[in-house]
């Protein structure tokens, strides 16, 4: 499956503590991968936030349907039982796929090897979200720049 971790959850794995409740990921849309990402999602007990199926999620074009016509920015899924945080699946984000797995770093969390956003598309993604938080992420963001840390 192919996915970049952005977010919070890239954030802290950069380094920026930053309290988050969520992971929030960019999946490629073509059909085989999008595939793979609702089965492993299956997999982890997970179901859609919104009132739709796992099934209809497959198809890449439902997915664009859903953000042109509904402003659907993330598909989001929980957990079908118990409490867990949730997954939040970008549908179109400001920074295309290609470049956000172009650029990733690998960090490793345990035995993981997990693609996360790098800090340059990190920061725009953040620019074109434009929440209040965003800002204060971006500014963490830039001092690690500006440090030579967080790579």
């Amino acid at each position: 499956m192919h996915y970049v971790v952005v977010g919070g959850l890239a954030l802290n794995l950069h380094g920026v503590e930053r309290a988050t409740m969520d992971v929030d990921l960019a999946v490629a849309l073509d059909a085989p991968n999008l595939g793979a990402a609702i089965d492993a999602f299956e997999t982890l007990g997970l179901v859609p936030v919104a009132p739709v199926t796992l099934h209809e999620a497959r198809d890449p074009e439902t997915l664009r349907r859903w953000r042109r016509d509904g402003n659907m920015i993330a598909f989001g899924l929980r957990p079908d039982r118990g409490v867990g945080p949730t997954v939040d699946c970008l549908i179109d984000p400001a920074v295309p796929f290609e470049r956000l797995q172009a650029a990733a770093l690998v960090k490793s969390v345990g035995a993981l090897a997990i693609p996360v956003a790098s800090i340059d598309d990190l920061i725009a993604l953040k620019r074109a979200a434009g929440r209040s938080i965003d800002a204060s992420d971006i500014a963490a963001l830039e001092r690690l720049k500006h440090l030579g840390l967080g790579g």
